[in-house]
């Protein structure tokens, strides 16, 4: 159906659930896009909460850490205002330092370098040369805060975190304050938290200060893409990536003394979908296409539903009602809205009225075609009375010209008489058969009628083909073959031992074009006693005028050809369609 009605406007024309379903989502779009939009930034949001949160966390878990390495900077600093008024009396300065380790069992160590590298003072009473130690050499002459992790001899030879904070007096660079405190006890502090997060602190420089576990296999907790020496330049920060080992982890960095020693925390994703917070953030970023998706499709049920299946039913009624089927008045839809239901009423009232027009009309065509045949009833029982006069009229003449005519005038009533006889018993009144009617037209005048005059025998034959003609061309077509045929029996001539013979034709020379031919013998002299006695048909006596004025109501041409040994009347003529009263009829 769609490709005929493509065919026939050059453009598909989409059904209206479709045109609806454009028209909500082009409606709908834009509330969609803010829908997007809100729902992007409030994941956005939760994104950024998530991650303060994840930093937080992070702080919180590496916080008795950091108290630590403050409190040991704090102290380191304390005493480098303080040394110098001591730290040339030994004893006192190793009490002091011995005081502050014993005061704080997290230190393990507290001393004084001096600007010569020696050691000047030291909670365990040691004096030693550091200037030896290359390793710590530029720490301690750089005369800026440094936090170490060495394991020094001087200290105990154990892994620490030192504190070296630098002496000044008067201007002057007089040492460096060291205060040193186990890794241990760092780790311990890093252990101690939640078991799905592991931490690391690490120097500015990318070295590790401490982490929960203080082992060879100690990095396999670090990002696999990321160096601790670029997050310390990137600061404060949150990533996921995956560790040293393949495993999927949340990295949090964060400051804790500065920017010098920051904390690395790995933990467990709370979330697997990416950027997303979880499935939730999902389903909230997805669910207006969701909606607008749900709103199209219930769109279109809802339409096809109400609307289109009521249209298609009112549809198929059309088509049964087009196609000749009746009893559609008590058709009814299922559930249908009350405006189709009211369309459906107005067509059931149009088909009542249609069926009952065409009752009527069927009525009036049936009554004007009973009236018409009793009129050819009446006007055949008609002519056949004349004729039956004509008849008794034509015994109780005794003049033989008398006879003659009249036999002539009845052959014309009975050939009017054929035709109503014929219209009387026609199923169709529209159209004639135009070889049946001849054939009995020619059956009663020359073989019953006419050749009982002069009691020649004349050999008659017919060739018509099944034409149809309308019933105004049926009385001039009949009475024009029943002159012709008189004509031809008249002049009909014959050779010594040889009967006279006429062939009458009907045929289809076109589309709708017919002829009419009567062929009739001749004596081969042309000169006959009975030829010498009439007039032949050229236009001088009656038959022939009856014949022009037949052949010019048909709106045909004449032609007659005379041969030597036969006589030919040809007349074509069109076919003339019938009026509109005539084919309802």
């Amino acid at each position: 159906m769609r490709s005929r009605l493509a065919a026939l406007s050059g453009l598909w024309t989409p059904n209206l659930a479709l045109q609806l379903g454009i028209g909500l989502s082009l409606a709908i779009l834009p509330l969609g896009f803010v829908s997007v939009y809100q729902t992007y930034k409030v994941l956005e949001e939760r994104q950024a909460l998530s991650e303060t949160a994840l930093l937080e966390q992070t702080q919180q878990a590496v916080s008795e850490s950091r108290d630590i390495i403050q409190s040991a900077l704090s102290t380191a600093e304390t005493l480098a205002i303080t040394v110098s008024v001591f730290d040339t009396e030994e004893e006192t300065c190793d009490a002091v330092m011995a005081r502050v380790v014993e005061e704080s069992p997290i230190y393990s160590f507290a001393g004084f370098v001096d600007d010569t590298l020696s050691l000047v003072c030291a909670s365990n009473g040691g004096r030693q040369d550091l200037s030896n130690l290359a390793s710590i050499r530029s720490e301690l002459t750089g005369r800026r805060t440094e936090i170490l992790m060495h394991p020094l001899e001087f200290i105990g030879g154990i892994a620490t975190v030192s504190v070296a904070v630098p002496v000044f007096a008067a201007g002057q660079f007089r040492g460096t304050v060291w205060i040193a405190v186990p890794i241990s006890a760092l780790n311990d502090q890093l252990s101690t938290v939640v078991p799905d997060v592991d931490l690391v602190l690490f120097q500015s420089e990318g070295e590790i200060v401490a982490t929960a576990e203080f082992s060879d296999f100690r990095r396999s907790v670090l990002p696999a893409s990321h160096g601790l020496e670029d997050l310390a330049d990137s600061g404060r920060q949150t990533f996921r990536d995956v560790n040293q080992d393949g495993i999927t982890r949340d990295f949090a960095v964060v400051p804790i003394v500065g920017d010098r020693v920051l904390a690395l925390g790995s933990w467990e994703p709370r979330h697997k979908s990416g950027w997303l917070p979880g499935y939730e953030g999902t389903f909230a970023l997805y669910l207006p296409l969701a909606m607008w998706v749900i709103t199209i499709i219930v769109a279109y049920i809802g339409v096809n539903h109400l609307v289109i299946r009521h249209v298609r039913r009112l549809r198929s009624w059309m088509r049964l009602y087009a196609a000749g089927r009746g009893g559609l008045d008590k058709a009814r839809l299922d559930n249908a809205p009350e405006e189709l239901e009211v369309v459906a009423e107005a067509f059931r009232a149009m088909t009542r009225r249609l069926s009952e027009q065409e009752r009527r009309l069927e009525e009036d065509l049936n009554e004007k075609t009973v009236l018409l045949r009793e009129v050819h009833h009446r006007v055949k029982n008609n002519l056949q009375l004349i004729s039956s006069m004509l008849n008794m009229q034509i015994r109780a003449t005794g003049s033989l010209e008398a006879k003659h005519l009249l036999r002539r005038v009845q052959d014309r009533v009975m050939a009017l008489s054929a035709i109503h006889r014929y219209l009387y018993l026609a199923r169709k009144l529209s159209l004639v058969r135009a070889d049946t009617l001849l054939e009995d037209i020619i059956q009663q005048l020359v073989i019953v009628g006419t050749l009982d005059d002069r009691g020649r025998q004349i050999a008659v034959t017919t060739a018509m083909e099944p034409v149809e003609i309308s019933p105004d061309q049926s009385v001039p077509l009949s009475l024009l073959t029943t002159e012709a045929a008189i004509n031809a029996v008249k002049y009909c001539g014959m050779s010594r031992g040889t009967d006279a013979w006429i062939n009458i034709a009907l045929k289809s020379v076109s589309e709708d074009s017919f002829c009419l031919s009567v062929v009739n013998s001749r004596a081969p002299d042309g000169h006959t006693a009975q030829e010498a006695e009439v007039t032949p048909i050229d236009g001088s006596g009656l038959g022939s005028k009856l014949i022009e004025s037949f052949v010019a109501q048909l709106n045909g041409t004449l032609e007659i050809s005379p041969q030597p040994d036969r006589y030919e009347l040809h007349v074509v003529f069109p076919m003339t369609w019938p009026t509109q009263d005539e084919d309802d009829a």
